[in-house]
């Protein structure tokens, strides 16, 4: 999705197929400015298994990445972390990754996205109730913020009239991330394996 956003490869793929390259008088042909990755800074919330393997994905592109810290403290780790605030600040991307909770709900609202670079981007595969809608919608269409994807809503589906679906750059994808049939099969097999140590009365993957 952040390359989606970067690279516009949708966009570009239209206008290809459109003959707008095919009518260009030079080889190379873009319709905006795209974006390189490399020295940006992301910033994870939510550096759990999930939040390393996009923030190592993310350093092998070479990106800066920072974690968001626990308590609003420093901490030790594979990466550097700070404060949500100060990640908020100073990142280009943001990713969220953490777990939707009563004391996370609407982390991204109009007074934290007010405090972001104008540049940056949001990206949303966790939960869409870490993010309140209206107030993305807004960023997005007074600039506040420069762009973001999500393959979560806080509705899903949307209603025709959800606030997203008409947000200047954004990118919205139907909570796909899980659906890919290697992903599904690794579902079923976990559950089966939750079954079974639960009938032997030891159970697994216990959330208390």
């Amino acid at each position: 999705m952040l390359l989606e956003l970067c690279n516009a490869v949708g966009l570009h793929d239209t206008a290809v197929h459109a003959g707008e390259w095919s009518r260009c008088p030079d080889f190379s042909f873009w319709k905006r400015s795209l974006l390189e990755l490399d020295g940006l800074a992301l910033g994870i919330v939510g550096y759990g298994a999930i939040g390393s393997q996009v923030g190592a994905i993310a350093a092998a592109l070479g990106m800066r990445v920072t974690a968001a810290s626990a308590q609003g403290q420093g901490g030790g780790g594979a990466v550097p972390r700070a404060p949500l605030e100060r990640l908020l600040a100073e990142s280009d991307v943001i990713s969220l990754h953490c777990p939707l909770t009563p004391e996370n709900e609407r982390l991204l609202r109009w007074e934290r996205l007010g405090t972001m670079k104008r540049s940056a981007l949001v990206i949303n595969t966790a939960r869409g109730g870490l993010v309140d809608d209206l107030d993305l919608r807004r960023a997005l269409d007074q600039g506040v913020i420069a762009g973001a994807a999500v393959d979560v809503l806080s509705t899903e589906p949307p209603s025709p009239d959800h606030p997203l679906l008409g947000a200047r750059n954004c990118i919205i994808t139907p909570h796909l991330g899980w659906s890919s049939l290697a992903s599904r099969r690794r579902l079923l097999d976990i559950t089966i394996q939750n079954a079974r140590a639960l009938l032997a009365g030891q159970p697994i993957h216990v959330v208390n």
